[in-house]
C-alpha cells in the first residue's frame, strides 16, 4: 500500500481506526499490531513509535473510544431530565451505530483481564455514574441502592446496543424506547428511601 503523509494527530487516527477493526473481529491474543502497520502502509517502527506495545494500543483504543463517548452523551441541563435521558441514549446508540469497530473492541475490553484496561472501563463507567446520579439526586448523595441500580442499568445499555449491532434490521427507537422503559422502570421499582425524587416527573414526562 501506497504510504500517506499525514499529521501526527491523523496518523494516531488512522492507526487506531485500523486497530478498532481488528480487535473488535477476533480476541485479543489473536491480533497482531504489526498487521496495522501493513494495512496503514506504515514501517513497524512508526506503529511502536506511536504505540510502543499491542497492550498500550489497545489501552488507548479503549480509552480514546470512552472519552468520545462520554463526550457525545453529554446531558443538556436545560432540558427535563426524561429528555436527557432519550438524547442520551439515543446519543449512545448513534455513536455506536456510527463506530461499531470501536464500540465492539471497548465491549471486549470490558471482559479483558487487563488491569490498565479495566481501570479505563471502570472510570468510564463511573463518569457516566456520577453524571447520572447529579441528575437524579440533584447534587445530593446518592443512596448505594441507587448508585447500584444505575451502574446495571448501564450494563444493560451497553448490551442492548451491542445486541442491536448484531440485529441491525432492528429499529434504532425501538431499542432506544426499551432502554428508556428499563431505566424508568428500574428507578420507580425502588423502595421509598432509596427511590429518587425525579422518578415520578420521569414516568409523567415519559407516558405524557
Amino acid at each position: 500500500m501506497a504510504r500517506t503523509r499525514l499529521s501526527p494527530d491523523e496518523r494516531r487516527t488512522q492507526l487506531l481506526a485500523l486497530g478498532a477493526q481488528l480487535f473488535s473481529a477476533m480476541p485479543y491474543d489473536d491480533v497482531h499490531i504489526e498487521r496495522v502497520a501493513e494495512l496503514a502502509g506504515v514501517s513497524r517502527g512508526l506503529l511502536y513509535h506511536y504505540f510502543p506495545t499491542k497492550r498500550a494500543f489497545f489501552a488507548e483504543l479503549v480509552r480514546a473510544g470512552s472519552e468520545q463517548m462520554l463526550d457525545e452523551t453529554a446531558p443538556d441541563p436545560g432540558q427535563p431530565p426524561i429528555e436527557q435521558l432519550r438524547r442520551g441514549v439515543d446519543a449512545y446508540l448513534v455513536h455506536c451505530g456510527a463506530n461499531p469497530h470501536t464500540s465492539r473492541a471497548v465491549q471486549r475490553g470490558a471482559a479483558s483481564a487487563d488491569p490498565e484496561v479495566q481501570a479505563l472501563i471502570a472510570d468510564a463507567t463511573g463518569r457516566h455514574e456520577e453524571r447520572i446520579l447529579a441528575t437524579l439526586c440533584d447534587g445530593e448523595p446518592a443512596p448505594e441502592l441507587l448508585r447500584l441500580a444505575v451502574r446495571a442499568w448501564i450494563v444493560l445499555l451497553r448490551t442492548a446496543c451491542q445486541e442491536w449491532l448484531d440485529r441491525p434490521e432492528l429499529p434504532r427507537d425501538q431499542v432506544l424506547d426499551v432502554c428508556v422503559d428499563a431505566f424508568v422502570g428500574m428507578m420507580l421499582g425502588l423502595p421509598h428511601g432509596v427511590r429518587p425524587r425525579l422518578a415520578d416527573e420521569l414516568l409523567t414526562d415519559h407516558l405524557a
